[in-house]
Order: structure tokens, then sequence, then C-alpha cells
């Protein structure tokens, strides 16, 4: 999917400022607490495994309900990586000291043929 020129500009700027872990990375690291960013519709058709579902609309809402300790490692993931990017900036802003946003996202998971889960 290609994003408006604004909105990919925005995630440019934001990029240098956060942390991006690679899916391999991820899966040699078991501390992550993995959070799906993405819209309910792409939540419910499939996920990640042990993904926690906490979407873009409502993730600087609730996040604190769900993870109250600023420092727990928290590892967001969307479709290609845009808004978990924007994600991990805004958390990082309410004082998240661990957060990181998953290169490639979900579509970096199914290129590697990589397990999905249908609830």
């Amino acid at each position: 999917m290609l994003h408006p020129n604004a909105f990919s500009a925005l995630v440019d700027a934001i990029l240098p400022n956060i942390t991006e872990v690679t899916i391999e990375a991820y899966q040699a690291d078991d501390s992550w607490h993995l959070v799906d960013v993405r819209e309910d519709r792409e939540w419910l058709q499939d996920h990640l495994p042990q993904a926690k579902h906490l979407s873009r609309g409502i993730l600087e809402r609730d996040i604190e309900a769900r993870f109250p300790d600023k420092h727990t490692p928290i590892l967001l993931y969307c479709a290609g990586g845009a808004r978990s990017a924007l994600a991990a900036h805004n958390l990082q802003l309410m004082g998240y000291t661990h957060v990181a946003s998953l290169i490639g996202g979900y579509k970096g998971w199914v290129q590697r043929q990589l397990p999905v889960v249908q609830d």
C-alpha cells in the first residue's frame, strides 16, 4: 500500500527517534510483549502468535491499563511498520522506555511463511 506523501514524511521523521526490531531479533528474545496495533478487522482475520490487540485508535488511551509498568518491553506491529512506528513514538512520549516497532510488520511475517493465528 502506498502512503500519502505527508504520512510517509511523518513516519520518516520519527524513525530516527524510535527502536526498530527485526523479526529474527524478536524471535530470539522472548522478553517482548507483542502488541498488534492494526484495526479490529485486520486482527480478526489473523494475527501473530502470542500477540495482544490494542488498535491505534485506542492504544494511547488503554496502554497503561494493559501495561502499567512503563519499563515493560513492548514490541508493536502493524501491517508494514508505519503505524507501529508512530505508535512506538507516542508511547515513548508517554514515558514508556522499552518500546519498539517490528520491521516489516505482519506482511514481513507472512512473507517468511511464519505461522499466524485465527481466533
